[in-house]
């Protein structure tokens, strides 16, 4: 049994804070930031040499530094509501804490926040930001998902004109070149075509490695490594998708990985349960995912995170800019729209061997109950918890590790 921390998360751990504070002094200076959305197009403000901070990073940092709660309690104080999309809304309540109360010193004021319209509540909240006086707000359109091709992970990095759809596409691309020309206007920057290439080469590169190391993951007995190294080692670098630092940093993982197989690493003294976790992750009690191994022997061998980072983002040819709207156009659709959702967790779950599956369901992920079903009807329980990962207010009431433990002893037998 190994209990070091993968060096690669603890790089990437070291790395984000100081990239994050170079950014706080870039603001300081005067510099436009961005506040951009997980769903919103990330490289073109890497392409234009924009500095930008993930909404949905930063709220993992907020609630990781026990700061929900003081900025949830912000925007009950501005008359907007604190128990609907509180991960999207969390960066919004925690721009007004005092500094000394803020994690990392704060976010500096973004010039710019960027996101789709995935929903009336996402949108609002960043028609919000937009209202704010030195920040301006771009909102994407959400389009309708299309029926899902079988196998959809194996044909999406070339085939993604057919996956989702050229009318999709079309739009999307369209209005990615309108961000780029409003962003054009206000930064007196130019968006280098041959740059974005390289963006997006690098991107494919890094999705590569990270698809390496996820099926060495599905492939080992016992999990060599916790997912709560797995996640920020492989979700810092996603936030610097387009860089020779993240490439670098996914082949980093996938040595670390391959050695710790070699070497006989396991996770868990005697591991007799393999666990997946479906949803975000519960960031304000990161400990509670390994809290199971001692007296159960079970072991989280799985989360979205590096997988949707194999299966998710490579896009191979054709202009840029389309390829780039080939990439975020079905995103969310890979996640939660069943067929395509459903089939890849049921996949996901075989592949990894998992025996039981935990579902954290948001008040904003759809078709949780078509996901689940694909996997019981494989043989595979489920236990749903409907909570906000990003709200201790709404996991505690949820009893979450509680119900965790009731559901291994009553419905995950142990392997022989």
């Amino acid at each position: 049994m190994s209990d070091d921390r993968l060096h690669s998360a603890v790089m990437a751990t070291g790395y984000q804070r100081e990239w994050f504070q170079h950014v706080r002094a870039r603001g300081a200076a005067g510099e436009q930031i961005a506040l951009v959305n997980a769903d919103a197009p990330h490289e073109i403000f890497r392409a234009m040499g924009i500095p930008y901070v993930v909404n949905q990073w930063w709220a993992s940092v907020i609630a990781a530094k026990r700061a929900a709660p003081a900025s949830l309690a912000r925007l009950r104080a501005l008359g907007l509501p604190d128990t609907n999309r509180q991960y999207d809304a969390l960066a919004l309540g925690a721009q007004d804490l005092p500094t000394e109360d803020a994690p990392w010193g704060g976010l500096p004021t973004p010039a710019f926040a960027v996101a789709e319209r995935s929903g009336d509540v996402t949108a609002k909240i960043f028609e919000l930001w937009g209202r704010r006086a030195e920040t301006d707000t771009f909102l994407l359109s959400r389009t309708a998902a299309v029926p899902a091709l079988e196998g959809w992970w194996d044909r999406v990095p070339h085939d993604w004109e057919s996956v989702f759809g050229a009318a999709r596409v079309d739009l999307l691309a369209a209005e990615i070149r309108e961000l780029i020309t409003w962003l054009e206007e206000r930064t007196g920057r130019s968006l280098d075509l041959d740059v974005l290439a390289e963006v997006m080469d690098l991107a494919n590169r890094q999705a590569e490695w990270n698809r390496r190391t996820r099926d060495m993951l599905a492939a080992a007995r016992p999990a060599p490594v916790a997912v709560t190294d797995s996640i920020p080692s492989v979700m810092i670098p996603q936030w610097h998708r387009g860089t020779a630092w993240a490439v670098e940093a996914a082949e980093r993982l996938h040595d670390e990985v391959a050695a710790r197989i070699e070497a006989g690493s396991s996770v868990a003294p005697r591991e007799r349960r393999r666990l997946m976790w479906i949803g975000r992750g519960l960031w304000s009690n990161l400990e509670m995912y390994r809290s199971f191994q001692e007296e159960f022997g079970a072991v989280f061998v799985w989360s979205m995170y590096l997988a949707i980072a194999a299966d998710g983002y490579a896009r191979y040819g054709g202009d840029p800019i389309r390829a780039l709207a080939g990439r975020f156009v079905g995103l969310t659709d890979l996640l939660y729209v069943p067929p395509m959702s459903s089939s890849w967790y049921a996949k996901e779950a075989v592949a990894h061997g998992v025996d039981g599956v935990v579902h954290l369901v948001a008040d904003d992920t759809p078709g949780s109950a078509f996901i689940s079903a694909a996997l019981e009807e494989r043989g595979i329980p489920v236990l749903e918890i409907r909570a906000n990962n990003a709200d201790s207010r709404s996991t505690d009431e949820a009893r979450v590790q509680e119900r965790i433990a009731e559901f291994i002893r009553a419905r995950v037998p142990e392997r022989v």
